[in-house]
């Protein structure tokens, strides 16, 4: 889960800057010499964003803070893999400038990617810039970069981009199951309805084909930016976190769980967007279908899969809440996921 989208505590950082400026002149990087301006962006409990300016280099900065688990610094590491991998295809990315894993510089694994000159819809609030917020025709455009950012994902060639090992692709779905199961036995302190129910029905069910591909993992309006002014153009997909190797369409059925059949008569979707005037669920499923190549006649089964994994994800962090009133609100989350997926389980007819 995006720590935009889920407002987790902002912290900052005071950086070394000179540490920083020693390492930057040790890169190829443009600007060796020149002061370093820089601000703070955003943050949570798992990464700190900063702007960096130097001389012709416009980069982000991205860290976990100090209070991290130690493990994030290898999340840091699996990111960098990843926007370097996209850098340079057809998919909306941050470029990629350099990785530190020397913890002598800040104290914590860093990379610097491509500053990205654009907005995001987390800031928004709700509200559509403009010419978004009354042209409905623009405003469908930016349904459309979306769906297309996960379809193009999931055409790259992850093997040729040198992703081999990011992932497990091999069984992945056979260890689905065990996988959450496990995490939620270990974090568990209390029941979600529906979760054995589910867990059978995914034990005894598969998808019609596998094509194992670049996932997100969450993959949402928040956690993609856009460039300024109309036509809608998808400037970057961002927050890695989750990035593996493993089945590309459980980005598209995380994408439309909530999505409208008909937006502009529904008040349903992420509560942070206006999605009145976009194109309905079922035209958003074709799209990606087109562009991606693959087909969406097993989505009940992705949608059951997403739910089911989301659930527990989001029950990890009402967990271990205490008394940050956004994780408590995680909990409320994580039982309406597993309820839809027990109920979806129990309705669909989807058999193979």
């Amino acid at each position: 889960m995006s720590e935009v989208a889920a407002g987790i505590g902002v912290t900052e950082r005071a950086l070394d800057v000179d540490a920083l400026a020693g390492w930057l002149d040790r890169t190829d990087l443009p600007g060796k010499g020149a002061p370093i301006e820089h601000r703070f962006v955003t943050g949570g409990a798992q990464n700190e964003i900063y702007e960096i300016r130097r001389g012709d280099l416009h980069a982000a900065l991205r860290i976990p803070p100090a209070t991290a688990p130690e493990n994030r610094d290898a999340g840091i590491l699996r990111e960098w893999r990843i926007i370097q991998a996209l850098d340079g295809t057809d998919v909306p990315s941050t470029r990629a400038y350099a990785v530190c894993d020397d913890k002598d510089v800040l104290g914590r694994t860093f990379y610097l990617m491509g500053f990205v000159d654009g907005w995001s819809p987390m800031a928004t609030r709700g509200k559509w810039p403009a010419p978004f917020d009354t042209d409905l025709d623009a405003r469908r455009g930016l349904a459309i970069e979306l769906v297309d950012g996960i379809a193009r994902l999931s055409t790259v060639d992850w093997r040729a981009r040198g992703l081999e090992g990011l992932g497990k692709p091999d069984g992945f779905h056979e260890r689905q199951v065990a996988r959450w199961t496990a995490l939620f036995d270990k974090i568990r302190g209390r029941e979600l309805p529906g979760f054995d129910d589910v867990a059978a029905w995914l034990r005894a069910h598969h998808p019609l084909d596998y094509v194992p591909g670049l996932l997100h993992g969450d993959y949402q309006f928040a956690n993609v930016m856009f460039e300024h002014g109309a036509p809608a153009r998808l400037a970057a997909i961002v927050d890695w976190e989750m990035g593996t190797i493993g089945d590309p369409k459980l980005d598209l059925a995380w994408l439309i769980d909530r999505w409208p059949s008909d937006p502009s008569n529904d008040a349903g979707g992420p509560s942070y967007v206006d999605l009145h005037g976009m194109p309905g669920r079922d035209a958003m499923i074709a799209r990606y279908a087109e562009v991606s190549g693959r087909q969406v006649d097993d989505l009940d089964y992705y949608l059951i899969l997403s739910r089911f994994k989301m659930s527990i994800v989001l029950e990890q962090g009402f967990q271990r809440a205490g008394e940050n009133t956004t994780l408590q609100a995680f909990g409320g989350i994580a039982l309406d996921l597993m309820e839809r997926a027990a109920s979806l389980a129990a309705s669909t007819e989807y058999r193979a």
